[in-house]
């Protein structure tokens, strides 16, 4: 398939989980068009990408590991991405990717994701913190900088910080995800005093 017909076919893929499953699958079973697909998701002008952006979504829900070979190629790019309804699905790419790496410990992930690669979806994670972005995407990036900030110690203050300025200002759902995060880096803060 080419990029053009992978193109075209992505002119089919809807909200419906029925059709981005169906492209999941697809792309899953002939990986050699993951990388046309990250191209026509990194055409970020281009209205399709956001298509590319939830058939990935998808693919990633389905199966972690298919990101690996391109995790230089995602971690950089991602901060490119404006249109809301791509932006959405790379944040939650993230939150599914470094869930994996800390919270189930996946030694795949573990042995391909870098450094540059945790620095990176922190930084884009605290710009979608910071930034006007939709709920969701601030819940996954909060959910994904708790687990960062279990590793890298200033995180969880800085994300602390805003957080609470944020707080009044946001919807239930923000209200919600931030005060569970919230617990948990309590509870991780006193269990780690208690190892001292």
């Amino acid at each position: 398939m080419t990029t053009k017909e992978l193109y075209s076919e992505l002119n089919y893929v809807n909200h419906s989980r029925e059709k981005r499953h169906y492209y999941a699958n697809l792309l899953l079973n002939r990986s050699d068009l993951i990388p046309t697909l990250l191209d026509i998701l990194f055409s970020i002008n281009d209205k399709t990408s956001t298509k590319a952006a939830w058939v990935f979504e998808f693919m990633c829900s389905l199966d972690i590991h298919c990101i690996m070979p391109y995790l230089d190629r995602f971690t950089a790019n991602i901060k490119h991405v404006h249109f809301d309804s791509s932006v959405r699905p790379l944040a939650k790419i993230c939150e599914t990717l470094i869930e994996a790496y800390y919270n189930k410990k996946d030694p795949k992930i573990k042995q391909h994701l870098t450094e540059t690669h945790k620095k990176r979806i922190t930084a884009i994670c605290f710009d979608f913190m910071i930034n006007d972005e939709k709920v969701a995407v601030k819940a996954y990036s909060m959910t994904t900088l708790f687990f960062l900030g279990t590793e890298y110690e200033w995180i969880h203050p800085e994300l602390e910080l805003i957080l609470k300025r944020d707080y009044t200002n946001q919807s239930a759902a923000f209200k919600a995800r931030a005060r569970h995060v919230m617990q948990r880096i309590t509870k991780t803060r006193h269990s780690n005093k208690n190892l001292k």
